[in-house]
């Protein structure tokens, strides 16, 4: 029996073989009541049957939550209002997903009476930070139990814990084990591990579920409008749609087109470089179509103010920053600079590639008349005389200054 006292507990369940095993040697080794949620976030078929295999397992009740709304409407927006790319490619798709699903763990333990929580996240990865600054910032007081870092967690590997399942008759589903791990979601999909640790080699096409070869795309291009009111996505082709429905309709439109799959070796908060594959279609024209809009509407500065900011904003939601003081001043940042992003983008979507095919806002900065080549439109050309000289004042000086020298 373990020395913590433990009541209660609620434990981060997906009822695969890591979460199943864990639930039952928690059970048992705390002599805790154990409660499992399982958050749906838009990962599909997944949830079916749960209730019934973490009864079976041993836990007294099963809570499966929809989030799929608040994550799209309260984490995915927020973020595309930045623009957060991490280290210039990936979209965050599983980084914020876990604010979002470590919420409401801690809002059922707190309901529950709970005194612990548990993760299945391993000690290399980042899920394991992003679920625990989370507890740390929304229920300081919870006991974490993180099974895979503990030295009294008995198992090495798969072959261990398929044993202790069939002892305990834990309803595990045995099947071969993917040549990789997967982790889905209303975002993305993300692959990583077994043969993709070797960054050299390429993956297999039919890895791929939420979008089609480039190369298999339709030999058409596809013009899809998508409509913005305060930087968030509210309509494609004319159509509103509600925060998740919106993203999952541009998946489709997406994905048909090869859209979105990006492969990466990144740097891990924990120090470690890992090659992740990822495919984020509707994310990623849902991005293009907001930085079309945000052309417009978007004062110089600001925008580039803006955009001096997104590595920090991506790397705060990539460590698990997302309840921190920081990222919530950023976030208040960001959206003042959204107020007038308002309008509608239009996209050309071709075999992997998306290209701005046009742009219009009621809220335009865009002035034909100032900018054009062909008429003066009350702007004086001779006025950029003094721009210049006062712009090139410091280099003169430099350029006096080194003839001194030589």
């Amino acid at each position: 029996m373990a020395t913590e006292k433990i009541k209660k507990l609620v434990l981060s369940y997906s009822g695969g073989l890591d979460t199943s095993v864990m639930l039952r040697w928690i059970k048992d080794h705390f002599g805790c009541e154990v409660i499992a949620y399982c958050a749906d976030v838009g990962q599909g078929d997944e949830t079916d049957g749960l209730e019934e295999k973490a009864l079976k397992t041993g836990a007294s009740k099963l809570y499966i939550v929809d989030l799929r709304e608040e994550f799209a409407r309260d984490f995915v927006f927020p973020m595309l209002r930045a623009n957060a790319v991490y280290e210039g490619y990936y979209l965050l798709g599983t980084s914020i997903a876990r604010p979002v699903i470590a919420k409401k763990l801690v809002e059922i333990a707190l309901n529950e009476g709970a005194d612990a929580v548990a993760h299945g996240a391993t000690g290399k990865g980042n899920d394991q930070v992003r679920f625990e600054l989370t507890f740390a910032r929304l229920a300081p007081d919870l006991k974490v139990i993180a099974p895979w870092r503990r030295t009294d967690w008995p198992f090495v590997g798969r072959a261990d814990m398929l044993a202790y399942a069939n002892e305990k008759k834990i309803p595990v589903q045995v099947t071969a084990e993917k040549p990789y791990s997967m982790d889905r979601n209303l975002v993305h999909i993300s692959y990583e591990g077994g043969i993709l640790e070797d960054p050299w080699r390429e993956p297999y096409n039919d890895m791929f579920r939420m979008t089609v070869s480039p190369e298999d795309a339709p030999d058409k291009p596809e013009y899809v409008e998508i409509e913005y009111a305060g930087g968030n996505p509210v309509a494609i082709n004319g159509e509103k749609l509600g925060s998740a429905k919106i993203i999952e309709r541009a998946n489709e439109i997406a994905g048909r087109h090869g859209i979105g799959r990006v492969d990466l070796v990144e740097n891990r908060y924990v120090g470690i470089k890992s090659r992740g594959v990822y495919e984020t279609p509707g994310v990623t024209i849902l991005f293009h179509g907001h930085r079309a809009v945000e052309q417009l509407t978007l004062d110089r500065e600001v925008m580039h103010l803006r955009d001096g900011l997104i590595p920090r904003y991506a790397e705060m939601v990539y460590y698990g920053y997302w309840f921190a003081p920081e990222r919530e001043a950023l976030q208040a940042l960001v959206d003042d600079t959204q107020k007038n992003v308002n309008g509608v983008a239009r996209l050309k979507l071709f075999k992997g590639g998306v290209w701005i095919a046009g742009r219009k806002s009621p809220n335009s900065l865009y002035d034909p008349k100032i900018a054009s080549f062909e008429e003066a439109g009350g702007y004086n050309q001779a006025d950029a005389d003094g721009l210049i000289r006062l712009a090139g004042l410091r280099l003169r000086a430099l350029a006096h200054a080194s003839k001194k020298d030589g």
